[in-house]
């Protein structure tokens, strides 16, 4: 390509620029929008770079170095930052001609930020620099005579420099430099901040005497600093020859009436103004007195000052005078008037007695009040005793005795460390015992908390005046302080504490305890010393566990008793050690053949020392020489197997069990012999017989022959039906010498399979051969019935009619006649083949009778029951349960 100069030709439907190493600009207006330009087709975006700058300002885009890619169509999409709506401009080609290529040629400023830039305090500065030029210039910022704000922000390759939250020292000379290697431009623009107003001193509504001077101050800050006007009633005030107004400050020289109203002050800059407002009232009026001031009666006693107040509400301020009885009054160094116009008395006395009176005066007019002054002898108190020492539990009685004026009544208060003593919440230890001129204080049962100063007030209404006594209470020591671990080994620990509140009686010894997951709460602690005194604050907790957390604790003792014990301290972990302790009551357990089973007692975790506890297992035939051993790693574990092939049934073994853990390998337990596993049982049991004794019961007997090997733990019955399968068989076991076992739950009229076999830990033994046997059919599923029956007495004979079994039942072999007294559970029974019994009912009252057939499958349905009453020697009728007085002995149906 051709190097061609620039050439700019722009129509209505289309723009053509000089295209190689050249630049472009696109124009775009519009306010209080965002700018982006779409290239081609939306919304493939123009992504701005150190070649390619959108100005936020006027919207354009400009192309430092227009290059091949920058070939196509160019929309401007403006988007309103406040309703989100967006506009699009009709899209402008950018074309490439070939009548020229551009050289290289130094940066030229093209986007600039104003020479003056004003920014109000606390808003986000946002001053754009972007350069055409070939090579593309690269921009940089900096502040003259100053450094850059730290918290100042460059954007889009460094062509906009953003200042956040502009405060008054980032004001200054800003300059924006664009670079290339062609040469260098520059621009230079001051950066203004200003400030509203801001009130530092406002005005508060204020109310004058008529005379009285006036002044207000406004002072507000701001840049520029903002000037002041005054406003009275809304209307410009201006200086007159009472008014002066400077810098913010109203002064007006002795106020009237007509100054009244509501004033405002301005302050104001070139960017604003603020406004403050109050309201001035001007007072006239004659005097007034309070009415709790109108008539007073005052009593003192001889000796103490009194003020009798004269505070008359006027305005203009009135002339205060002072009468005592019929006199002006004369002051003199015990008698002044003061400024305000209250009367004081020095050192009163008797003389002092009598009617006051004090009025006050201005131009409106008068008023006056009376006060009457009483002086009296002064009150005196005796508080005993003055210092008490008890001990906790005992009990105490605190006097106190008022000498008072005999015209005064006397009200007692008493207090603990200043605070009042409520009787009502103190759990019955305080009771006040009062009468005409003492008040007594029973303490009962002291405890620790009554300790302190207690104070009688004594109170007239003259006077008040209270004395204290001190109240010592010996108890048991308080709790020492924080326990520190300084030291840890493996069983040992030394502690430090510092001493606690003796409570008046010295500490006599100290008791250390410890608490760890293993131990049943705190447990006292051997130590070196063996006994701590009173006087130390440290100790060696010994004879502790290697590796096991523990907490420590103290407690002090005094001769009054032992104290509450210290807070915890921190949780500690003693150092790992070689364990001592070996499992216990190693023994041998039952197992399969050719199996060696070794069980033990696991070593607690309190015993194990340290990390990476296991156990060694050695063991070895009875009489030999060297141990087989065996790690076994779990410290929960409780039993070793040892499988050999060649260990014959119950080989004696020589055992024992070691620990160990990371720190090394710890004691064996003591040697015990014992045997490998038996053999499982060898022979089946012989001569099984199976007996069916109901419908669902079958008693299975047996014998067994014994062997010297595999010795029988019990037996297992299994049993199928004739239809199942011998896998799916049902089991029954025993244990020990159990020769047989009955069967129960089993269906009835169904033939059954069953065989028996011996078991041990070792396993189960042949089974026999399997036998055969049918369980009895049901038992009759209908009742007797058409039941007869005829009472005489004591005596009823019942009769009914026989049972018919049905196919698949059991056949009748005789009935049952059940009876019971009502209001009892078990009944008598009473056998019979025929269909036909007697019963006697020897005790009065009224029994229940049932028959049921009997069949080898059991017993048959009840039938309904016979509610009969018993009267000895009559012959009765018995019908639905209900006593019929008989002419004739007869008989009844029921069915």
């Amino acid at each position: 390509m051709k190097q061609l100069y620039l050439r700019l030709s722009v129509s209505i439907n289309n723009m053509e620029y000089c295209f190689h190493n050249s630049f472009l600009l696109f124009f775009c207006f519009l306010l209080e929008i965002i700018y982006s330009w779409v290239f081609n087709e939306f919304p493939s975006f123009v992504a701005e770079d150190s070649r390619r700058f959108i100005s936020q300002e006027t919207g354009n885009l400009y192309i430092s170095k227009v290059q091949t890619s920058d070939v196509g169509s160019y929309i401007c999409l403006v988007k309103n930052t406040v309703t989100n709506a967006r506009v699009l401009s009709p899209p402008t080609p950018l074309t490439l001609r070939n009548d020229g290529v551009m050289g290289e040629y130094e940066p030229k400023i093209e986007v600039h930020f104003p020479y003056t830039v004003t920014a109000a305090k606390g808003t986000t500065v946002k001053m754009e620099c972007f350069a055409l030029g070939n090579p593309v210039p690269t921009i940089s910022w900096r502040k003259v005579n100053g450094h850059n704000p730290s918290k100042a922000r460059l954007r889009k390759s460094q062509a906009v420099l953003e200042i956040p939250n502009v405060q008054l020292e980032d004001a200054g000379m800003y300059e924006c430099k664009a670079e290339n290697s062609r040469g260098r431009n520059v621009f230079r623009g001051q950066l203004q901040v200003y400030t509203y107003p801001h009130w530092v001193e406002k005005l508060n509504d204020t109310q004058l005497d008529s005379g009285d001077p006036l002044r207000w101050e406004c002072k507000a800050t701001g840049k520029p600093r903002p000037t002041y006007r005054w406003l009275k009633n809304g209307v410009p005030l201006w200086p007159q020859s009472r008014i002066e107004m400077v810098n913010g400050i109203l002064l007006i020289n002795s106020v009237n009436v007509s100054d009244t109203g509501m004033y405002q002050c301005l302050a104001e800059n070139k960017y604003g103004t603020i406004y403050a407002s109050a309201e001035l009232k001007i007072l006239a009026s004659a005097p007034t007195f309070p009415l709790n001031q109108m008539r007073k009666t005052i009593i003192i006693t001889k000796g103490q000052e009194v003020v009798i107040e004269c505070k008359p509400q006027a305005s203009p301020k009135p002339t205060i005078t002072w009468k005592k009885g019929d006199k002006a009054l004369r002051e003199s160094k015990r008698i002044t008037i003061l400024p305000h116009g209250s009367l004081r008395i020095l050192n009163a006395s008797k003389s002092d007695e009598g009617r006051y009176l004090c009025q006050g005066v201005n131009v409106f007019g008068s008023a006056e009040i009376i006060a009457s002054v009483s002086v009296k002898e002064p009150t005196r108190i005796e508080l005993t005793p003055k210092k008490i020492e008890l001990t906790v539990g005992e009990s105490i009685v605190l006097s106190c005795k008022a000498l008072h004026d005999s015209t005064l009544d006397v009200t007692f208060y008493w207090t603990l460390n200043g605070q009042p003593i409520d009787f009502d919440k103190e759990g019955g230890h305080f009771e006040s015992i009062k009468q005409a001129s003492s008040a007594d204080l029973m303490i009962r049962n002291i405890l620790l908390m009554h300790a302190g100063r207690y104070g009688c007030r004594v109170q007239t209404a003259a006077d008040t005046v209270s004395d204290e006594t001190e109240l010592l209470v010996r108890g048991p020591p308080g709790p020492p302080g924080v326990v520190i671990v300084e030291e840890i080994t493996d069983t040992t620990a030394t502690l430090s504490w510092s001493p606690g509140a003796d409570n008046h009686s010295p500490i006599s010894l100290y008791n250390l305890q410890a608490r760890s997951p293993f131990s049943l709460g705190w447990q006292t602690v051997k130590t070196v010393p063996d006994v701590i005194s009173g006087d130390m604050e440290s100790a060696m907790a010994v004879e502790l566990n290697p590796w096991v957390e523990y907490e420590f604790r103290v407690v002090a003792t005094n001769k009054i008793g032992t104290g509450d014990p210290s807070a915890p301290s921190r949780l500690i972990r003693t150092n790992e050690a070689v364990p001592k302790t070996p499992p216990a009551n190693v023994s041998g357990r039952s197992g399969r053949r050719h199996e060696l089973v070794i069980a033990w007692e696991p070593v607690s975790e309190e015993f194990q020392n340290g990390e990476g506890f296991g156990y060694i297992v050695a063991f070895r035939p009875n009489g030999t020489r060297g141990w087989k051993e065996k790690m076994v790693t779990s410290s929960d574990a409780s039993k070793f197997i040892y499988r050999d092939e060649s260990v014959p049934p119950l080989t004696p073994f020589e055992v024992k069990v070691g620990v160990y853990n990371n720190k090394g390998d710890g004691p064996f337990s003591p040697m015990v012999v014992i045997c490998s596993a038996e053999g499982e049982p060898t022979a089946a049991p012989i001569d099984v017989k199976a007996t069916s004794l109901s419908v669902s019961e079958i008693l299975v007997a047996w014998k067994h022959i014994k062997e010297s090997l595999g010795r029988p733990q019990g037996f297992e019955v299994g049993y199928w039906k004739d239809m199942e399968q011998e896998e799916a068989a049902g089991k029954v076991k025993t244990e020990g010498n159990e020769s047989s076992v009955l069967l129960t739950g089993l269906e009835g009229n169904t033939l059954y399979h069953l065989t028996v076999r011996a078991y041990n830990a070792a396993g189960y033994g042949p089974p026999s051969t399997a036998v055969r046997v049918t369980t009895k059919k049901s038992p009759p599923s209908q009742a007797p019935s058409n039941i007869m029956w005829i009472q005489d007495g004591s005596q009823v004979s019942l009769g009914w009619e026989p049972v018919r079994p049905l196919a698949n039942e059991s056949d009748v072999m005789g009935y049952k006649v059940l009876f019971r007294q009502e209001g009892q559970s078990n009944s008598q029974v009473i056998e019979t083949q025929k269909t036909s019994a007697v019963v006697l009912l020897p005790d009065v009252g009224v029994y229940i009778i049932e028959v049921c057939a009997v069949s080898e499958g059991g017993d048959g349905t009840t039938s309904p029951q016979i509610r009969v009453p018993s009267f000895a020697g009559k012959a009765t009728l018995i019908s639905s349960g209900n006593l019929i007085e008989p002419i004739v002995v007869t008989r009844q149906q029921f069915s």
